[in-house]
């Protein structure tokens, strides 16, 4: 099994202490985080991209590349592009572009995104959504794999043996799918014999299972080997500790600040108490042999085998978070690493059997 760390760089009152850091401050944290995994072994980070308040990730790229430039081995994820807001002949330019800077260390997750108010920036509707992001799937995926390219599109301007610079370093990227709640994205990914990535973070594991199900038996539709599907998953928040009742006193009021918040809010709750949400929500929270028996537990659900953890505090003192994340690293990982296996494929660039990755 290999694991994420992920940030959507939320950008609001710590929901605990009620302070707000400065946005740069916001962003040397997010810095800090990329080392940090780096250093304690994770495979990947991941950035995701949003255009609305709470968040400070709507240029992913420029995050990913200066995080690029302070790592040398962390592979490099997005999570996700949002597809569906932008041109793919720009999406494309800025990840080939990154892909080179980092020498191949970078996966995309795509999906349409959410949110309301970025759908209005981009003069995006509900209804068209989700033909705007498979039309600029396309189009990315083809800009990768051909010199020149031709597409009678709707949502930008039709492409007539257009070449788009610079041409790829992996050849191809892989992308994954990203999946919260709709069959679209599933079957668009089963479609092209790419990975899913599962958000599993909302609600409890039944609907997640479903879609991943339906992603299953779309992907041998589509007519291929069933050996290659590889499915990631999320986690709604993560608290190692050496029991179980430390890790529940500790994340209490970090889940109370964040039940109060839904609640003014009018959203929907799902997990009424700290005990109901570590038993039945995905989030991570006990001891490491508790977190071991829960993602097996999510495995047999799912069959993932990369698996992402949440890399910012979000209410949890620094020093706990980060206690927490080495914990995890020395007692979870390596159990899951061996009684869970890896994606079917090499984690490293995907590059023609010819050459050899820079980095791997």
């Amino acid at each position: 099994m290999k694991f994420l760390a992920i940030t959507l760089i939320v950008h609001r009152p710590d929901p605990v202490t009620g302070l707000q850091k400065p946005t740069h401050d916001r962003f040397r944290e997010v810095l800090d985080s990329a080392l940090l995994a780096e250093e304690l072994g994770f495979d990947g980070f991941g950035v995701g991209e949003r255009h609305e308040r709470p968040f400070l990730s709507s240029s992913p790229t420029v995050v990913l590349g200066h995080v690029a430039a302070l790592t040398r081995r962390i592979r490099l994820f997005t999570a996700v592009t949002t597809l569906s807001l932008l041109d793919p002949v720009r999406a494309y330019e800025d990840y080939a572009t990154l892909d080179h800077l980092s020498e191949g260390r970078l996966d995309l997750i795509i999906g349409k995104g959410n949110g309301a108010a970025q759908r209005e920036l981009f003069h995006v509707t509900p209804e068209d959504q989700w033909d705007r992001n498979a039309e600029s799937y396309e189009v990315f995926r083809q800009i990768w794999r051909q010199d020149k390219v031709t597409a009678a599109t709707r949502f930008r301007p039709p492409l007539t043996d257009a070449e788009v610079w610079p041409r790829p370093y992996q050849q191809p990227i892989r992308v994954w799918h990203g999946s919260a709640t709709s069959k679209e994205s599933v079957d668009l990914a089963a479609r092209h014999g790419d990975p899913l990535f599962s958000a599993n973070v909302t609600h409890p594991v039944e609907p997640y299972a479903e879609l991943i199900r339906y992603y299953r038996e779309r992907w041998e539709h589509y007519g291929h080997d069933p050996a290659r599907i590889a499915v990631g998953a999320g986690t709604a928040g993560l608290l190692a500790t050496r029991t179980s009742q430390e890790a529940i006193e500790a994340y209490r009021p970090v889940f109370e600040s964040t039940l109060a918040f839904q609640k003014q809010s009018g959203l929907p709750v799902v997990f009424e108490s700290v005990e109901d949400f570590a038993e039945r929500s995905s989030a991570l929270i006990g001891s490491p042999q508790q977190i071991i028996d829960k993602v097996h537990r999510y495995h047999e659900r799912f069959g993932h085998t990369v698996l992402h953890l949440h890399a910012d505090a979000n209410g949890l003192p620094d020093s706990r978070h980060r206690a927490s994340l080495e914990l995890f690293q020395a007692e979870v990982a390596p159990v899951l690493r061996r009684e869970i296996p890896d994606p079917p494929f090499a984690w490293g660039p995907v590059l023609p059997v010819t050459e050899e990755p820079a980095h791997v």
